[in-house]
C-alpha cells in the first residue's frame, strides 16, 4: 500500500510540475509580449523572450513573425562613450552616432544575440540565427596602447548585411564592413572578417569558404574541387 501510494503521489508531483511549468512559461510569454518597447515601426507577432535588453529601440526595425530567445541584446548606440563606460568624474570626448539596426521579417534566434550598431546593421528576411551569435558595426579603438582601450574612440566603422535565409551557426562573430551572401552558411564558432558570397559554407577564424552550391548539379561542391 506504501509503495503504491509513494507511485500516485510522485506521479500527482510529475504532473503538477509540468503543469507548472507549461503556466509558468506561457505567463512569461505574455509579460515578454506586453512589454516590449516603442520599436522605430509596429512589427506584427513579435517575440523576443525574457530576460532581454534593448537599447534606444526607437534606432530599430523589426520586421513580422520574428522571435529572438532569451538574453538578446540589441543596442543602437547613440553615443561613445557612454555612462556605463564612464567612471566618475572622468572627461572624455563624446561622440554621436545615428544608429539603425533592421531586422527582417520571419528571423529567428535560438538566444543571446547581441547586435551593436554605431551605424548599420541589416538581417534581411528568413534568416536563421543559432545562439551566442554577435554582430557588430564597429571595434573599440586600441590607436593608444598606454590608454585603456574602452576609452579609445570606436574605430573601423562600417555597416555589416546579413542577405535573405542565411543560416548563422552557433557562437559565430561577424565584425564590421562584412557583407554574408543570400542563402550562406556560417559555421559554428567562425569569425566573420571579411564577406561571404552567394550560397557559399564558410568556417573557421577567420571565416574562409569550404563549399559552394552548384546550380547545375545541384550539390554543396568543396571549394578545392571548384
Amino acid at each position: 500500500m506504501a509503495s503504491l501510494l509513494g507511485r500516485i503521489t510522485r506521479r500527482i508531483s510529475s504532473e503538477l510540475a509540468a503543469s507548472l511549468g507549461v503556466w509558468i512559461r506561457r505567463v512569461d510569454g505574455t509579460v515578454a509580449k506586453r512589454t516590449l518597447p516603442q520599436f522605430a515601426n509596429k512589427p506584427r507577432n513579435l517575440t523576443i523572450e525574457l530576460p532581454r535588453r534593448i537599447s534606444n529601440p526607437k534606432s530599430i526595425v523589426i520586421g513580422d513573425d520574428v522571435w529572438l530567445g532569451p538574453n538578446s541584446f540589441l543596442s543602437a548606440v547613440m553615443e561613445y562613450p557612454g555612462l556605463a563606460i564612464l567612471p566618475g568624474e572622468r572627461r572624455i570626448p563624446t561622440r554621436k552616432f545615428t544608429p539603425r539596426i533592421c531586422i527582417g521579417h520571419r528571423v529567428t534566434c535560438t538566444g543571446s544575440l547581441l547586435i551593436g550598431a554605431v551605424q548599420d546593421v541589416m538581417i534581411e528576411d528568413d534568416v536563421l540565427i543559432a545562439s551566442n551569435v554577435t554582430i557588430l558595426d564597429h571595434q573599440h579603438g586600441y590607436q593608444n596602447a598606454s590608454e585603456p582601450y574602452k576609452y579609445q574612440p570606436l574605430g573601423r566603422i562600417a555597416p555589416v548585411l546579413i542577405r535573405r535565409g542565411t543560416w548563422i551557426g552557433q557562437n559565430v562573430v561577424i565584425l564590421s564592413g562584412v557583407t554574408i551572401g543570400e542563402l550562406a552558411i556560417i559555421g559554428a564558432n567562425s569569425v566573420v572578417t571579411h564577406s561571404i558570397p552567394d550560397r557559399c559554407i564558410a568556417v573557421g577564424a577567420p571565416a574562409k569558404v569550404t563549399k559552394f552550391w552548384d546550380e547545375q548539379t545541384q550539390n554543396w561542391i568543396s571549394s578545392r574541387d571548384g
